[in-house]
């Protein structure tokens, strides 16, 4: 038989509806009526946002600055950019974040003008018109591109290209009388993976540590003869003047297989223009006395580096098309080109891979997602 349930557990605030149900429907009948008509005649004051209010205020002065000052950037000014502060920085917060200008459009034509009708080279018109290699090798790519478009009949977004150059910074193409300005900066040094290290390289006190004795520590390359090094720190113009015409392939090789890596060379030479260097250098001895020399050295160093990359270039194609044998078959607009190839462990390496072998991306399969394979790596070289 099962428990009975104590008199004592019941409350007594339930007693009464236990006790008499019609009485208990009438009082909650009433209860609910009375509140229903309250809240019915009280206005709905409560909020269920969980929202701050400080958040509240400030959308209300977002909202306030919007409909007053903030009106006037609806509709940008020609000429000037639509920033908040109507210079070059977009976040009066942060004065220090400026906005890079884009090139006009006339500079943008005469880059390409410079390149694809006088035959200057892509150096030459870099340091011209202060604008990255980079930039100019895509901004002729681009013109290109746009020309082929016009021919084929295709629209341009004009209108989208004329909104943007108002609304933001632009480099104008300056005329003849005028200075001209640099775009951005064009010699930046990148940084080398062999530089990442931090060595501790005891030298003696009698020699000079210069940057070619520093690539080549970071290279693991041993240490240069004292004779040779005086000898190259005797004239450093031509020094580098001859590693940067040089052949790349020229340069001093360190390792093994496929350890086997160039040695570092200073970052006179390794950075885009090293005639500047030449050029400030000869500025700051004989520029205040002979101001027409130095600019006759600048003008004859860039036209022999400029005579040198394309002679490089010229043999390259010639390499090329000794290995190439081309067959073209009667009334073919086609035209086959077959290279003899040589698939050894010395073009293929060690993993089978080496770039110089053909097949080395779709040959050997990669075992990056199969089961069992160690995923991390099992040593550092640094």
């Amino acid at each position: 038989m099962a428990q009975r349930i104590p008199n004592h557990l019941v409350s007594n605030t339930l007693l009464p509806y236990i006790s008499s149900p019609s009485t208990s429907l009438f009082r909650l009948t009433t209860a609910c009526t009375s509140s229903s008509l309250t809240d019915a005649s009280r206005p709905a004051s409560r909020s269920f946002s969980t929202t701050r209010p400080s958040q509240t205020r400030l959308r209300r002065e977002m909202i306030r600055w919007l409909r007053g000052k903030g009106s006037e950037l609806q509709h940008h000014i020609p000429g000037e950019t639509n920033y908040l502060t109507h210079t070059n920085k977009p976040f009066p917060a942060n004065p220090l974040y400026r906005s890079d200008p884009i090139l006009s459009e006339d500079l943008r034509n005469e880059i390409h003008n410079q390149v694809t009708v006088r035959n200057k080279s892509v150096r030459a018109v870099s340091v011209l018109y202060g604008v990255d290699m980079r930039r100019v090798a895509a901004v002729v790519r681009l013109v290109e591109l746009e020309n082929q478009m016009k021919e084929q009949g295709k629209s341009l977004a004009l209108p989208y290209a004329r909104a943007i150059h108002e609304m933001v910074p632009v480099t104008p193409l300056p005329a003849e009388w005028e200075r001209r300005t640099s775009h951005e900066t064009i010699n930046d040094l990148p940084a080398h993976r062999l530089t990442d290290p931090q060595i501790f390289y005891p030298v003696s006190e009698s020699r000079q540590f210069n940057r070619i004795d520093a690539g080549r520590v970071f290279s693991a390359a041993p240490a240069m003869a004292n004779r040779h090094a005086e000898q190259l720190q005797a004239n450093p113009d031509e020094t580098i003047r001859k590693i940067t015409q040089e052949s790349p392939a020229k340069i001093e090789k360190v390792g093994k297989g496929d350890e086997e890596h160039q040695v570092l060379l200073p970052s006179d030479a390794r950075i885009p223009h090293p005639h500047m260097i030449t050029h400030e250098r000869n500025r700051l001895t004989i520029g205040k006395t002979e101001p027409g020399e130095v600019r006759q050295k600048y003008r004859a160093r860039l036209e022999q580096e400029t005579a040198v990359e394309l002679q490089r270039k010229e043999r390259s194609q010639q390499r090329l098309d000794m290995k190439t044998q081309k067959v073209q078959p009667e009334n073919s607009r086609f035209e086959f080109r077959f290279t003899d190839v040589v698939v050894s462990r010395e073009t293929t390496g060690l993993t089978g891979r080496g770039h110089m072998a053909p097949g080395r991306r779709y040959g050997v399969p990669s075992y990056d997602r199969k089961k069992g394979q160690v995923k991390i790596p099992t040593r550092v070289q640094v």
